[in-house]
């Protein structure tokens, strides 16, 4: 009996992983490259490194894949080609490129559902291999809404996907099967970390978590304050508002004050990668690529010392 009391306070000790994917349209792929690298150097597959799997908008997209499916980076990256991007982003009939107003979203659902449905036909989050939460946004309740692989698990993974990563202006609102409306979880928060432990607590019954938390890279450019004081809507909107709530660090301050050591991120200023975050030109996503691997330059060894148990 002592063994096995032993054998379980041992387990007890041993920390949950968890990995958290921020949202970022294109510029996830740089999250993808690092990944790739870890896989290559540890001789372990993330989905085997990872306990829970946590992700906001494009980043619940890429969480899902790793909780659905024993799927390896250089697998994931292919959803990311220029032949899926093009598929997903099948612009809209309504959408003006001249215009500075746009009266539509400027891609339409179809493309997105095409492809999630290939990948995750009817399949719900119950049938997930591994624990996954994703965040959105319910516009008629006004409220966050969380989707899980324990508390939602008839929930499919296409309306988990497609509900967080409905970006304003971008995908029109998305309705689940529930009848409820819903856009991208980064409005809420595009750094899902502390929802993901806060979920991991409960579902594991231990406070021993660390989270490698995967970001999409930030716009530092300067915004002229005297310029900014006579901006209206349209203003705004050309000078990347949504980029600015996106990229707010303020979760990961809070995580790094929060959890120490358990805690490490991965992010950057974005450099000369175009702040669009649907920007899929071969030059833009090379950048988006050469970012990736200056991560893994900057991040790499701490990266292969966290994952050590």
């Amino acid at each position: 009996m002592q063994i096995f009391s032993n054998l379980f306070n041992k387990n007890k000790d041993i920390p949950k992983k968890i990995i958290s994917f921020d949202g970022g349209g294109v510029r996830v792929i740089a999250g993808i490259v690092f990944l790739k690298k870890l896989e290559i150097e540890s001789g372990k597959k993330i989905t085997d490194i990872f306990d829970m799997f946590v992700g906001t908008s494009a980043g619940a997209f890429n969480a899902s894949c790793l909780a659905y499916d024993d799927i390896s980076m250089v697998d994931l990256k292919k959803y990311w080609s220029k032949e899926y991007l093009d598929k997903i982003m099948e612009t809209s009939f309504f959408w003006d490129q001249a215009s500075l107003i746009q009266a539509r979203p400027r891609y339409e659902t179809k493309g997105r559902l095409k492809l999630l449905n290939e990948i995750f036909g009817e399949k719900t989050l119950g049938e997930s291999k591994k624990p996954l939460v994703t965040l959105c946004y319910d516009i008629e309740k006004r409220n966050h809404v969380i989707h899980s692989s324990n508390l939602t698990p008839d929930v499919s993974f296409v309306d988990a996907v497609c509900a967080s990563s409905a970006a304003p202006m971008y995908f029109p609102t998305y309705q689940i099967s529930d009848g409820s409306w819903m856009i991208d979880g980064g409005v809420v928060t595009n750094n899902p970390t502390l929802i993901g432990f806060n979920h991991a607590k409960k579902l594991f019954n231990t406070d021993n978590i660390k989270v490698l938390s995967i970001g999409a890279g930030l716009n530092k450019k300067k915004i002229s304050g005297v310029a900014s004081s006579k901006w209206g809507g349209v203003g705004w909107l050309r000078n990347d508002i949504i980029g600015m709530m996106l990229d707010s660090e303020i979760h990961n301050d809070i995580a790094k004050d929060f959890f120490n050591n358990n805690y490490l991120r991965i992010n950057s200023p974005i450099g000369k990668i175009n702040k669009m975050l649907d920007d899929d030109s071969e030059e833009n996503i090379e950048k988006i690529h050469l970012m990736g691997l200056d991560w893994w330059s900057e991040f790499g060894e701490s990266a292969l010392n966290f994952i050590e148990e």
